[in-house]
């Protein structure tokens, strides 16, 4: 399960909430395997599916704090098309959300890592915290730079032009 809840920005100018802490209003896309608990998104277990944003964005930041279980796998897909369904990952971005602890996902590439730009560029490491407590990531995107500060250390910071010039 991945418990993602957004910090109280509602007083800071220019940001507006994506999430109200009570329901998934604002939301589309796979909302069955989500549920909202104890004000918090969490995945459905035995299910999967893109949660997309009703609005779209283009330059922005996005503040949320997330909790992983053991063996977690999730995504912030960003640039996708809301008319593509299925792999977002592949017609977007996806920025990984992922327990880099797992024995499992012990031999993913760098880039599969979490914070990473899926398949494009690596994020620096350990700076998750433990299985089960809360982690704050910002992510800034714009135009074609992505800057993601995962508990305060900024662990990408990439043009992605530059990074893809030589391809992916």
């Amino acid at each position: 399960m991945l418990g993602v809840v957004a910090p109280s920005v509602a007083e800071e100018p220019g940001f507006v909430s994506l999430f109200d802490g009570k329901s998934l209003a604002g939301w589309t896309g796979a909302t069955d395997a989500y549920a909202v608990e104890n004000g918090v998104i969490a995945c459905v277990k035995g299910t999967a599916g893109n949660l997309l944003t009703e609005k779209e964005y283009q330059d922005f930041v996005v503040r949320f704090d997330f909790k992983l279980e053991a063996g977690s796998n999730n995504g912030l897909g960003i640039r996708c098309p809301k008319e593509a369904r299925g792999n977002l990952h592949l017609t977007g971005i996806e920025l990984q959300i992922l327990d880099n602890s797992a024995e499992k996902y012990k031999t993913l590439k760098a880039y599969q890592y979490h914070g990473s730009v899926y398949g494009i560029q690596p994020a620096k490491r350990d700076f998750l915290k433990p299985v089960g407590e809360w982690n704050s990531q910002e992510v800034t995107v714009k135009g074609r730079t992505i800057k993601v500060v995962l508990n305060g250390e900024t662990i990408v910071d990439v043009n992605l032009d530059e990074a893809t010039k030589n391809g992916t």
